[in-house]
């Protein structure tokens, strides 16, 4: 063959051989990298500044998943305060019978984790109730006692008197106390108090019934032991809450002001 001819190019012919790449071209890699892929929830931040904009889905949006459940939906809202109610039997019973037991000291622990004010609305309407009707029903048997030919009329007074004394105690007077903690540098909780109180209470409801006994002394003695055992239990347990602080001022004067509450009751409704 001619040598002309083998001079040709021939890589673009049909069936031909490919030239041989060096081997520095074959060590030639191209990389690419393909870029992290981010979701994004929308909307955008249209405006600009500091709002949230898109955020990606790594990441949780400020000021939501952070927050606990709260139930709270207001102040004259009934759904905010049914929690406070989602309480059994068996829970009102034990603790109703714990504040029969004033030297244990641990009411707080047993009610940090669900509070309740159960306690505090039954027991003093039933107080409130117990007190107006005992105190008539021991005024007639003294009265018969004295005097069998005297008429004797139910007194309403009675009513309205345990009221502002009943739901004045279980109400305002733990709202009192709190405030004095709080001003006092100490960090108690407000359900807690209103729940203690209302428990405080329960045991002049027994109570009440054998001051009807038209005797004196015995009624000094009931009214005494019971306001001491209530008085006991407040502030046994608000010593929990005063351990390394200056506040047994505090302590003392809730006592005082439940034995104050059981003399009071004994000389208006029961003299």
């Amino acid at each position: 063959m001619d040598e002309s001819y083998g001079n040709l190019p021939s890589s673009h012919l049909l069936g031909s051989v490919p030239a041989v790449v060096t081997e520095e071209k074959a060590k030639t890699i191209v990389n690419y990298e393909v870029p992290e892929a981010s979701m994004q929830t929308f909307p955008p931040n249209i405006n600009g500044g500091s709002g949230r904009g898109y955020q990606t889905l790594g990441s949780p949006p400020e000021g939501f998943e952070q927050q606990p459940p709260n139930n709270w939906k207001g102040v004259f809202s009934i759904s905010s305060y049914m929690q406070y109610f989602n309480v059994d039997t068996d829970i009102v019973v034990n603790r109703l019978m714990s504040s029969f037991y004033p030297i244990g000291g641990d009411f707080f622990s047993k009610i940090d984790a669900n509070p309740d004010l159960y306690g505090l609305v039954w027991v003093s309407t039933t107080l409130i109730f117990v007190l107006a009707s005992l105190g008539n029903l021991a005024t007639y048997l003294i009265q018969k006692r004295t005097d069998h030919k005297s008429s004797w009329s139910f007194d309403v007074g009675y009513v309205n008197v345990a009221v502002f004394s009943v739901y004045g105690n279980a109400i305002v007077v733990p709202l009192a106390f709190y405030f004095l903690f709080r001003y006092l540098e100490s960090n108690p909780k407000l359900i807690q108090f209103w729940c203690m109180w209302g428990y405080s209470l329960f045991i002049f409801v027994p109570s009440s019934f054998l001051l009807v006994v038209p005797i004196e002394a015995f009624r000094w003695i009931i009214i005494l032991v019971a306001g001491v055992d209530s008085g006991m239990f407040v502030a046994s347990n608000l010593k929990t809450l005063v351990e390394g602080n200056d506040l047994a001022v505090m302590v003392v004067a809730a006592f005082l002001l439940q034995l104050a509450l059981a003399i009071f009751f004994k000389v208006w409704f029961f003299q």
